[in-house]
């Protein structure tokens, strides 16, 4: 259903609409109407800039051919600090997100967004993981909400309303500038109804599990709302098929037991009989993977939308993920992996706040 412009698919992209298209890049920090493309090749920084907080940075290829001509297509992200990107008011609905940078900073780039002026951020996670890419690994994924394709283009397709402010940042937690961070931002400037939730994701990260303990994927959403995916990056410890573990979701008031319980991780992520191939589809995928076999050390990427079957939840919801391998005489092993999680869910305002983010040290790709 169209909602005056915010939703468009191929059922409804022929109906006129009076929202209103914009969008948000380093030629045109706000987004505002007929402002794009309006860096000059100075030292001196455009206003814009400098009121969003951005590093001044012009494009010396554009010294010959000056205004219009690529003078400002990306931005630096100084060390061991926050650069916003985008800071608009609403009514608006971000419809999609593009960004590309070097693999090797995917974890130490945090992506944090906030809705209507709210102190704590609705999504916070590493960029590589937001794109489904743990392991500062460019994977290709060819997912409905989430693309990212030759050579590093990570986009994101998840409808994100907001009725009073969004605003998003980066932070660099490398201990050295980073320049060419490239980022588009399209979004739609309409009305909001309200039966329109807010967008979520959060990053988890455990390691190593500890013995016969379930990885937890997300805990203590609180509210109503809707699970729309995980995305997992998981590590061996151990030698063997390590894809047995059962998906868990407890929801409004379960207590030991869940309401849904899986049959196994490869099963939960859309394959069957331990992977025998990597695999990316518009709704599932391993698209990381070892073919024929599992040993100590291999990585594996994982991701399933939930978007035509989505887990609805009237007051609270807590997932998680069992870590089950063999070991001898066929019997199961509780693992002790690395595993890095991101859970992306829709609900209603206020949110709980987020467990601390780990520091550098613990989300490192070691």
């Amino acid at each position: 259903m169209d909602f005056n412009g915010l939703n468009m698919n191929l059922g409804n992209i022929s109906k006129l609409s009076n929202a209103k298209t914009r969008s948000i890049t380093a030629e045109n920090v706000y987004g505002e109407k007929g402002k794009a493309g309006m860096a000059e090749v100075s030292d001196s920084p455009q206003q814009e800039v400098t009121k969003i907080g951005q590093k001044w940075q012009n494009n010396s290829c554009a010294r010959d051919l000056g205004i219009k001509w690529k003078v400002r297509p990306c931005i630096s992200l100084e060390k061991e600090s926050t650069t916003t990107i985008m800071d608009i008011d609403g009514p608006a609905c971000i419809q999609h997100i593009w960004i590309t940078i070097d693999n090797k900073r995917f974890r130490d780039l945090i992506m944090r967004i906030y809705w209507d002026g709210e102190e704590t951020p609705s999504v916070e996670s590493p960029i590589g993981d937001f794109f489904c890419n743990g392991f500062n690994t460019r994977t290709n994924v060819l997912a409905l909400p989430i693309n990212v394709n030759p050579t590093g283009g990570l986009n994101c397709y998840f409808p994100m309303p907001f009725r009073k402010h969004a605003k998003i940042t980066i932070e660099n937690r490398s201990p050295e500038n980073i320049d060419g961070f490239f980022y588009a931002i399209n979004y739609t400037l309409t009305e909001i109804p309200e039966d329109e939730a807010y967008f979520h994701a959060q990053f988890r990260r455990t390691n190593p599990l500890t013995y016969k303990q379930d990885y937890v994927i997300i805990d203590n959403i609180k509210g109503k709302g809707h699970f729309v995916g995980t995305y997992m990056a998981w590590q061996q410890n151990n030698t063997g098929w390590w894809g047995e573990g059962e998906i868990k979701f407890f929801m409004d008031g379960d207590g030991e037991f869940p309401t849904i319980c899986g049959t196994g991780t490869e099963d939960y992520f859309g394959g069957a009989w331990c992977f025998a191939d990597t695999f990316s589809a518009p709704f599932m995928g391993y698209p990381l993977g070892v073919k024929g076999g599992a040993k100590q050390g291999d990585r594996h990427g994982l991701y399933r939308f939930h978007i035509m079957d989505p887990i609805r939840f009237e007051e609270d919801l807590k997932v998680t993920m069992q870590a089950i391998g063999w070991r001898s005489e066929g019997r199961y092993l509780p693992m002790q992996d690395d595993i890095s999680s991101v859970a992306y869910w829709y609900q209603a305002e206020p949110h709980n706040a987020f467990p601390e983010l780990p520091d550098r040290d613990y989300c490192e790709v070691i």
